[in-house]
């Protein structure tokens, strides 16, 4: 029913943000008199905030246009190079790139937001490598004759991901796809794939979720699981092409991460309101920039979700060695032997507290010491992990050498 009030609510606003829209337009022509006024400026401001706030933000772009290699400007073009229903695997297509550079799989979480919202990851990592990413499928737009789609089947398409790569590449896993991307190269191990990654980072991760446990992991253990399923999951209304599938909404998980800081986003309205007025531009540009993407969300399948809550965040499973594949094949880190292992959080984490992905090294105990790296990385919280100034200047440096390293050594 909320899913249903929420489009309803978004309907009945659509004429009052139609005539902000077009109050904007009218301030914005250079020829209206009203418009250089302290009073047009104000109601152009307010206009512009009201239109943000009550519009729908859909799928992003990736908007990578180049990369810069050895002082060489480099034309990016996005490719999927593999589908199923639920993934697309994109290539970043570099023209003029080296051929030798090494081939890095980006493991997007699957937890509220799109892909795009590691453009800048992606960004970071383009001079030096060939960069694939795992872009989901937002289950809204999903028809129920799809059929399901769980945590295992997760784990599944990182295999598949790794098998259409190739042989030596690295993964790097982004927050809360850590356990599946763990789990899926346990069993290549086990397997003996061809496949299997050169080295694996995890950042961010909830590998074992009981460590430092923030906000979202009391939560979870607080919380219980019929309370998850009972208050999470909503049916997607019509016109969505995936109406009457149950999912657990992203405008859900959206506000449940405001919340976490409401007075910051209710200060940065206000910024942005005030920049409007002042009429600087590109302070309002970054404001729109940032919240474009942070507001982009997706929804995710119902069975994804409560496996989720219940497998990684209530039961532990992974840590506690009883995590199964499909409730039937034991998952067995120690089983991975020869691919590096690195761990990367962030000191401030409010998301994946302190010890949580440093636990992937207590459950690889096949990894000989000298193939394994953990930094902790001072002054960021979990979007530092992954995004902005001190993950470009100190942590994906750090991450190349780890590479390196590994590569060096085969």
């Amino acid at each position: 029913m909320l899913y249903t009030l929420v489009e309803m609510n978004r309907a009945a606003l659509a004429p009052m943000r139609l005539w902000a829209k077009g109050t904007m337009q009218a301030l914005e022509n250079p020829l209206n008199p009203f418009a250089n006024t302290s009073l047009g400026r104000s109601a152009h401001a307010a206009s512009s905030v009201f239109e943000r706030a009550t519009r729908y933000y859909g799928k992003p772009e990736w908007q990578i246009p180049s990369t810069e290699i050895d002082g060489k400007t480099c034309t990016v073009t996005p490719v999927t190079t593999w589908s199923t229903a639920w993934c697309n695997l994109v290539h970043f297509s570099t023209e003029g790139a080296p051929k030798d550079r090494p081939r890095l799989l980006i493991c997007a979480p699957l937890s509220g937001h799109f892909a795009t919202l590691l453009r800048g990851t992606v960004e970071a990592f383009l001079p030096t490598h060939d960069v694939y990413i795992t872009d989901w499928t937002d289950a809204k737009m999903a028809p129920v004759w799809l059929g399901r789609f769980d945590l295992d089947d997760y784990i599944d398409h990182v295999r598949s991901a790794l098998q259409h790569i190739g042989p030596g590449a690295h993964v790097v896993a982004v927050c809360q796809p850590g356990p599946a991307v763990l789990a899926a190269i346990s069993m290549m191990s086990e397997d003996e794939d061809p496949a299997l990654p050169s080295t694996m980072t995890f950042m961010g991760s909830p590998i074992d979720a009981r460590k430092s446990p923030t906000v979202p992991n009391l939560l979870a253990e607080e919380r219980s699981f019929e309370w998850f399923r009972d208050k999470m999951i909503y049916t997607v209304p019509a016109p969505w092409p995936g109406m009457m599938r149950r999912v657990y909404p992203g405008f859900v998980q959206l506000t449940s991460f405001m919340h976490m800081n409401w007075d910051r986003h209710v200060d940065a309205q206000a910024r942005f309101f005030d920049h409007l007025v002042e009429g600087d531009e590109d302070s309002a540009e970054k404001h729109r920039v940032f919240y474009d993407e942070y507001l982009a969300v997706l929804d995710l399948t119902e069975e994804f979700y409560l496996q989720t809550i219940r497998r990684v965040f209530r039961e532990h499973r992974l840590a506690r060695g009883t995590f199964r594949y499909r409730g039937e094949r034991l998952i067995n880190p120690a089983a991975i032997d020869s691919v590096g292992l690195m761990t990367v959080e962030g000191e401030k984490d409010d998301i994946s507290g302190i010890g949580q992905t440093q636990a992937a090294h207590d459950l690889c105990t096949g990894i000989p010491d000298k193939m394994r790296v953990d930094y902790i990385q001072p002054g960021v919280g979990h979007y530092g992990v992954f995004n902005g100034r001190r993950f470009e200047a100190e942590i994906v440096p750090r991450i190349n050498a780890f590479q390196g390293m590994i590569a060096n050594r085969d």
